[in-house]
């Protein structure tokens, strides 16, 4: 594959920029037996280790990234959610 000797040294013409990558958002954990979970049914309530004002965690594979508050996106479909930051990672900054 050729590289395009206009933007092949900058980071705004790496083609890797443009690929998606999932980002995945923890709102807690739960720790219930085997014993427990094989009694799970339908309408069962899962405990989880936080409460509904704590920051939900965003990972990138098991990388955290970010943390944040989940709300409802505003002018998008009625309940969608989205997450505000509230902490970026100090992630290595790309050179240049």
């Amino acid at each position: 594959m050729a590289d395009n000797p206009e933007t092949a040294d900058t980071p705004e013409g790496h083609p890797l920029r443009t690929v998606p990558i999932e980002i995945t958002i923890a709102v807690g954990r739960a720790r219930p037996s085997v014993q427990e979970l094989l009694r799970l049914d339908e309408n069962a309530v899962l405990p989880l280790d936080r409460r509904i004002e704590d920051p939900v965690e965003l990972f990138v594979g098991d990388r955290l990234i970010a943390r944040g508050e989940l709300q409802e996106l505003d002018g998008g479909e009625p309940g969608q959610l989205a997450v505000r930051l509230t902490e970026v990672a100090n992630l290595p900054k790309e050179p240049g």
